[in-house]
């Protein structure tokens, strides 16, 4: 097995382009206020100030782009509390600008190594966890740097509850075959599908994320994994 502490997500740019002032005034201002907390546990209580944690239930997105997708979820469950991480710069800003038009208070930032916050989280305490077009790093000699191996895996497994959902999402077709082997050997996960349709079509609470449409628009195949921890 990996060890997830030797796999770690910063890998190439924090920032593609400068930002303009209303964007920089939004990380300046607002992204304060929604970071996860520098130190300790992250529960509900830490995260979002709630009493009663099983009140609450939290779900984590690695990599969420520009957060159009983590937006989504969050506004169709208020009351769920929701983890974005995120390690660059400008898709931040759109977290954050989704986050400020659609008035959410229910979304946590995390700028940086998603991993970081998925070791600060305790055991069986995620209801879902979202991983959308991970980087592929398709040469061989990169695989070890893909989300999608067992160290990391490993982790995900320990936060998420029996009965979670691990969503995989990817265009590469790559990754999809590296992802199908990896996860076919694990006992911790079982796929939930049972006739293609059930992984070439999106699921209605899935909501197309600009990768996604990217992908359809060159005419590439997507694929949809929907796993449950057992």
């Amino acid at each position: 097995m990996q060890d997830p502490a030797t796999i770690r997500r910063l890998y190439g740019r924090s920032q593609s382009h400068k930002l303009r002032q209303g964007q920089a005034a939004l990380v300046e201002e607002m992204l304060p206020r929604l970071s996860v907390p520098e130190s300790g546990p992250l529960t509900a209580e830490s995260l979002f100030g709630d009493a009663n944690e099983s009140g609450r239930p939290l779900e984590l997105e690695i990599g969420f782009g520009a957060g159009e997708h983590l937006a989504w979820q969050a506004a169709a469950r208020p009351d769920h509390g929701f983890i974005g991480c995120e390690p660059f710069l400008n898709g931040m800003v759109g977290a954050l600008m989704h986050i400020r038009d659609g008035g959410l208070a229910n979304v946590r930032l995390h700028l940086g190594d998603a991993l970081d916050v998925l070791e600060r989280l305790p055991d069986a305490s995620l209801t879902r966890l979202y991983l959308l077009h991970p980087d592929p790093w398709p040469k061989a000699r990169h695989a070890k740097r893909r989300m999608v191996n067992h160290g990391p895996l490993d982790l995900i497994a320990a936060k998420l509850k029996p009965g979670a959902e691990f969503r995989l999402g990817t265009d590469d077709p790559t990754y999809c075959r590296w992802s199908c082997m990896v996860m076919n050997q694990r006992r911790d996960f079982e796929w939930q599908a049972r006739t293609p349709q059930d992984f070439l079509a999106r699921p209605a609470d899935w909501p197309q994320t600009r990768y996604d449409a990217k992908a359809r628009g060159k005419g590439h195949e997507v694929w949809y994994f929907r796993y449950l921890r057992a």
